[in-house]
C-alpha cells in the first residue's frame, strides 16, 4: 500500500546534472546515478490515489504504483520483477521515453509536480543490473519452430526476447554493423550510453537469440529466401525517411544534411567506427531546423563538437510553462515548453518562424527566415508568413530536424508488395500480419515514427501474436489492435 501523504512531505526533486562545463567536453550521460534516500523519497511521493491514471498514459502499461511502492520500501529485487512483467528493456525507456506516464499523474493536476516516475524506473534498472538481477531466461524446451526478425532497434529486440524465451529459434537481422537499430547510432551517448545496449544484447543472445549485421534484408538477402528458410518474418525496421524541404531555393547548397546524417556520423566517431565526421560544427554557425528531440540532440551534439554558435528554429509559436486546462486537461499530453539538458548548454532558440531560403554560392552562409502564424484549417495546417519580418541569420552548417516520412522504401517493400499508408507506415490486420501470410510488422514500421514505448509494446504483442501463427501456447502478451491511434507527442 503506497504512503497517502508522502506527496505531503517530499517535493519534486531530480538527480543534479553534470555540470555543463564538464559535461560538454565529453560525451557521457548527463545524469550521474541518484543515492538512494532521493529515489526513495520521490517514490514515496506515489500516492494511494484510487485510480491510477499513469497506467492509462503508459503504453506498456507499466506497473508504476507496484514497483514505486517495492522501491520506497527498499524491495529493489521485486521492483524488478514488476518493472519487467511489462517492459524488457526499462534502461532504454527510462533513459529516454518522454514519459507520458508522468503526464496523467494524479500529482500533474493543476500546476501540482508529477511523480518523477521515469528517474525511479531507470534507478530501479540500473541496481538490478548492478546487483546482478537482470540474468538469462531460455525457454524450458525449444518449440521447433523459427523466426527471422528484421530490424534490431527496440520493437525487434522486444519481439525477439519474448519469442526466444516462448522456445521459438529467433534470428535478428540488422543492415548496420552493430546491432540496436536507431538507439545505437541515432541516440547521441549524452542520452543513452552503448554500454546499455550491449549488455541487454548479451543477455539475449544467452537466451538464444542469434544476430546477423551488415545484412540488409532485400539487397543481402532476398525476402523470398528469408520466407523460405524461417516460419514467420516480422518486419520492424523502423520509420527513417527524413523529412526534408526540397523546394525551399537553396536546399541543394552544400552544407544542409538531414539530422539523421549527423548524428550518425557523430555516433560512429565516437564508437570508434570512424577516424573522423563529415558533418563537424566544429568552429561553424550552426542552425537546426525542427523543435523536438532530435533537433536537441543535434544541439548537444554541435555543442560537443564545439560549434562557434548554435539557433534552433521552431515553427510553432512559444508554449505555455504549464497545461493549458482548456486546450490540454488532465491527463492528456500538454502542449508545454519543453527544455532538454542541452538547451543549458547554450544556443538560441527561435519560435515562430519559417525558412524562406538558404542563402550561398559554393556553400551555404546563411538562412532567411520569417516569422509566421500556424493555424489549423479543416485539419490541415497552414502557415502564413508575417509581412515585413524576413531576416538573415548566419549559418555555414544547417541541420534539419523535422521528422521523418515513415519507413524506407525499397527492395524489402517491393518484393513483398507492400506499401506505406499515410502515416507512413505498413498496414496489418488484428493479428499483426500484413497483406502476406506469415510477415508480421511493428514498431514505427506499423505506426510510423513514435515513442520508444511504443515501439516495444508493439513487438511484445507482435510476438504473442506470431506465437498464436506457430501455433503456441503459453503466457505470452495479448495481441493488442495493431489499428489503435498511435500516441502523438507534441503538435
Amino acid at each position: 500500500m503506497p504512503d497517502p501523504q508522502g506527496f505531503l512531505r517530499y517535493e519534486r526533486q531530480l538527480p543534479k546534472r553534470r555540470p555543463v562545463p564538464v559535461r560538454i567536453r565529453d560525451w557521457r550521460e548527463v545524469y550521474p546515478s541518484a543515492d538512494d534516500e532521493l529515489i526513495r523519497e520521490q517514490a514515496t511521493r506515489c500516492m494511494d490515489c484510487g485510480v491510477p491514471f499513469c497506467h492509462d498514459g503508459c503504453p506498456l502499461g507499466n506497473r508504476i504504483p507496484d514497483w514505486n511502492d517495492l522501491v520506497r520500501t527498499g524491495r529493489w529485487e521485486q521492483a524488478i520483477e514488476q518493472l519487467h512483467a511489462t517492459n524488457n528493456f526499462p534502461e532504454f525507456t527510462g533513459r529516454l521515453c518522454p514519459a507520458p506516464c508522468e503526464a496523467a499523474c494524479v500529482l500533474g493536476i493543476g500546476a501540482g509536480s508529477p511523480v518523477t516516475i521515469k528517474q525511479v524506473e531507470v534507478e530501479i534498472i540500473n541496481r538490478a543490473f548492478d546487483a546482478g538481477y537482470v540474468t538469462p531466461q531460455p525457454a524450458p524446451a525449444p518449440s521447433g519452430r523459427t523466426v527471422a526478425v528484421v530490424g534490431s532497434g527496440p520493437a525487434g529486440l522486444a519481439a525477439a526476447q519474448q519469442l526466444a524465451r516462448a522456445g521459438h529459434a529467433v534470428t535478428v537481422y540488422e543492415r548496420d554493423d552493430e546491432l540496436g537499430g536507431l538507439l545505437r547510432y541515432g541516440i547521441p551517448d549524452f542520452k543513452l550510453e552503448k554500454r546499455h545496449i550491449d549488455r541487454r544484447l548479451s543477455q539475449l543472445e544467452a537466451e538464444g537469440v542469434c544476430f546477423v549485421t551488415s545484412c540488409a534484408v532485400g539487397v543481402d538477402i532476398t525476402v523470398e529466401a528469408l520466407r523460405a528458410r524461417y516460419d514467420a518474418v516480422l518486419l520492424a525496421c523502423g520509420a527513417l525517411a527524413g523529412r526534408d524541404l526540397p523546394t525551399t531555393p537553396g536546399r541543394d547548397l552544400p552544407g544542409i544534411h538531414l539530422a539523421m546524417e549527423h548524428l550518425v556520423a557523430s555516433n560512429r566517431l565516437v564508437a570508434a567506427k570512424a577516424n573522423s565526421t563529415p558533418i563537424d560544427a566544429a568552429g561553424r554557425h550552426v542552425v537546426i531546423i525542427g523543435g523536438g528531440d532530435t533537433a536537441a540532440d543535434c544541439l548537444g551534439v554541435a555543442h560537443r563538437q564545439g560549434a562557434a554558435s548554435v539557433t534552433q528554429l521552431d515553427l510553432y509559436p512559444l508554449p505555455p510553462a504549464e497545461r493549458d486546462e482548456q486546450r490540454d486537461p488532465w491527463p492528456t499530453w500538454p502542449w508545454i515548453l519543453r527544455t532538454y539538458p542541452a538547451h543549458e548548454e547554450g544556443g538560441e532558440r527561435a519560435f515562430a518562424v519559417a525558412v524562406q531560403q538558404f542563402v550561398g554560392t559554393d556553400r551555404v552562409r546563411a538562412v532567411r527566415v520569417a516569422e509566421v502564424t500556424v493555424q489549423r484549417v479543416d485539419g490541415e495546417r497552414v502557415v502564413t508568413v508575417v509581412p515585413g519580418t524576413e531576416r538573415e541569420l548566419p549559418a555555414d552548417l544547417v541541420l534539419l530536424a523535422i521528422g521523418f516520412d515513415g519507413t524506407e522504401e525499397g527492395p524489402l517493400l517491393d518484393q513483398l508488395a507492400l506499401v506505406r499508408n499515410p502515416r507512413g507506415g505498413i498496414d496489418a490486420g488484428p493479428d499483426w500480419q500484413t497483406s502476406q501470410p506469415g510477415v508480421f510488422v511493428a514498431g514505427d514500421m506499423h505506426r510510423g515514427a513514435s515513442l520508444i514505448v511504443w515501439a516495444i509494446a508493439e513487438g511484445r504483442a507482435a510476438a504473442a501474436a506470431i506465437h498464436t501463427y506457430l501455433g503456441g501456447a503459453g503466457r505470452l502478451p495479448a495481441p493488442v489492435d495493431p489499428g489503435t491511434e498511435p500516441f502523438t507527442v507534441g503538435r
